[in-house]
């Protein structure tokens, strides 16, 4: 029987820029097979210290925006680092998992194996620039496929799984001879997965069951599957901020016109605002990293997410603070030294370094004893470090030194302007002919109203939401890269990186008065995660280990799910 899978038509499935022939189907043993989104390349995630839970999850939705959320707008890719214009010339150096970069290397290298990079972003979006990230490592695979809208005979993709397990079935019916096939994938919902099509593929082979799979090949296919498990990294925070504000107003004037909605979002208007979390004094991103080092905590429970690392402020209120408040603390700016003189741990769930005030200015905390929180584990409430009586000395090499500022953390909200919202002339949200004084507003450009007008446009949003107006960051960014599995790359949080690449966006793009509020909103998976925590070792970290709240506030209700809350990383790629 002639086969029905050939070479001429699994080419239909590669959007490669760069032509390459495919070898014959003779002259391959072995698949090797590339995941991009953070297997291969460390493509940048939402920032939890920027954005309030419920936001993120909003932010990652398909049907949300006009043309679609964080894993499938090309202006997010494409501001990785300092921008494509300057990452480009020089590979993305720093945005790599070096240690798959070295295995797609051999596998490039070995004759009788086919290399495929496989993802599931969109190929009318990224096909460009996906293909350009690879040719700037010259990583020449022998395909490139991402996620078509449309397959090659004419397939409805329900999930980015079923597209990977079609092109799949195309890919070892076609190259029959093949005997190993071996597949590289972070997220844990798609080793399962990717395990399950091998096993279902075997079987029907070893049954002789009535299936094209056994008609067209002679033998089983040995396959594995490697949990490779990333190094979470995010954009500079006034670069990401831009990007998620020039996709609103993307959003906003298709709402606006009536223009192409790819993705049938809701004629819903957005626009960013913050969110009061604490009053306190805040910590520097470096001398964080020095208190970090008080925490004993167990290597397994923070790779595993189970504790997160914190000390990046000592709490004044967790309310928005009074006059007399302000009177007794000196102000925000006032700059406070201090000194380690405890360390604790409250019944392995929190741990916390006691401090006192070395500077001549006076302090105030609400708490009895002046403290930080170095980690905390989920389900805890911060407010149970007071409970903490017997603190233990620390040597003399572990009584730092630190200077805090005196600020509000808030983090970024994306809000929607119902239906009895307006936006004056001085772009301040009038409901009911009143103004709504109780949150700050971010004006279209990047700036805020009134706040910080002789600031860069979104200079101000990164500083303010992370603590930071006196540009001094909070610590709790840094330890958002952290990861100790061996396929994880040595280098340093990208959270530093200075990038303008999307400094130009339409300051006039939210409407006056929102339209058609029959619509209701239609999240596309908008409160689901990545999958289940199963599979791989203690050391092993995939998405699916995150959730997404930040554990940043002595507000946070820790017992929440942070999926119910709208919180959790969606993956639509």
């Amino acid at each position: 029987m002639r086969p029905v899978n050939t070479i001429n038509g699994l080419k239909r499935w590669s959007c490669k820029s760069k032509s390459k022939e495919l070898p014959e189907a003779g002259a391959v043993r072995n698949i090797h097979v590339y995941d991009f989104d953070n297997t291969l390349f460390s493509s940048p995630l939402p920032n939890p210290q920027l954005w309030h839970p419920t936001t993120i999850g909003l932010l990652q939705a398909y049907e949300v925006f006009a043309h679609g959320g964080w894993w499938h707008n090309p202006g997010i890719l494409a501001a990785t680092g300092e921008g494509i214009e300057k990452e480009e010339p020089r590979g993305w150096q720093g945005w790599w998992n070096e240690t798959v970069v070295s295995l797609v290397e051999t596998s490039l290298q070995e004759k009788d194996t086919l290399t495929v990079l496989l993802t599931g972003r969109g190929e009318t979006n990224f096909a460009d620039l996906v293909n350009r990230i690879a040719n700037s490592r010259k990583l020449d695979f022998d395909m490139v496929v991402l996620k078509p809208e449309v397959g090659p005979n004419q397939q409805q993709f329900i999930s980015t799984m079923d597209f990977k397990q079609a092109f799949l079935r195309d890919l070892v019916l076609t190259y029959r001879h093949a005997d190993n096939i071996r597949i590289y994938e972070d997220r844990v919902k798609h080793v399962k997965g990717f395990r399950e099509f091998m096993e279902r593929f075997n079987k029907a082979f070893l049954m002789q069951a009535p299936d094209p799979l056994v008609q067209e090949r002679s033998t089983t296919c040995t396959a594995e599957v490697v949990h490779v498990c990333e190094l979470k990294s995010s954009l500079d925070p006034q670069a990401e901020i831009m990007a998620v504000q020039s996709a609103i107003n993307q959003h906003n004037k298709t709402i606006k016109t009536g223009g192409p909605n790819p993705t049938r979002a809701p004629a819903k208007y957005y626009r960013i605002h913050e969110q009061f979390q604490y009053f306190g004094y805040m910590i520097s991103q470096t001398d964080s990293a020095r208190l970090i080092t008080l925490c004993n905590a167990h290597a397994h429970a923070i790779d595993s997410g189970e504790v997160k690392y914190m000390a990046s402020s000592i709490l004044i209120t967790p309310y928005y603070p009074r006059k007399d408040t302000f009177e007794k603390v000196g102000g925000r700016g006032t700059k406070i030294t201090w000194q380690v003189t405890g360390v604790a741990r409250f019944e392995d769930r929190i741990w916390a370094a006691r401090v006192t005030p070395i500077s001549d200015k006076p302090t105030y905390t609400q708490d009895d004893t002046p403290m930080v929180i170095l980690a905390i584990r989920k389900g805890s409430r911060q407010i149970d470090a007071n409970r903490i009586k017997n603190w233990q000395p620390p040597s003399a090499e572990k009584q730092f030194i630190f200077e805090t500022v005196v600020d509000d953390k808030v983090m970024l909200k994306i809000e929607e302007l119902d239906e009895n919202a307006m936006v004056d002339e001085n772009n301040r949200r009038v409901r009911n002919g009143r103004h709504s004084q109780n949150k700050r507003k971010f004006q279209d450009d990047g700036s805020q109203s009134k706040d910080n007008q002789n600031q860069s446009p979104g200079q101000s949003w990164a500083q303010v939401a992370q603590g930071n107006r006196n540009n001094q960051q909070g610590g709790g960014n840094r330890h958002f890269n952290k990861s100790k599995n061996n396929f994880n790359n040595k280098r340093g949080s990208h959270a530093q990186f200075n990038n303008n690449n999307n400094a130009s966006i339409n300051p006039n793009a939210i409407p006056t008065q929102p339209q058609n509020q029959a619509n209701q909103r239609r999240q596309r998976g908008g409160n689901a995660g990545r999958g289940g925590r199963g599979g791989g070792p203690g050391g092993y970290k995939s998405l699916d280990d995150y959730g997404g709240g930040a554990f940043d506030s002595p507000n946070d209700n820790q017992n929440d799910n942070s999926a119910a809350a709208g919180g959790a990383m969606v993956m639509n790629y």
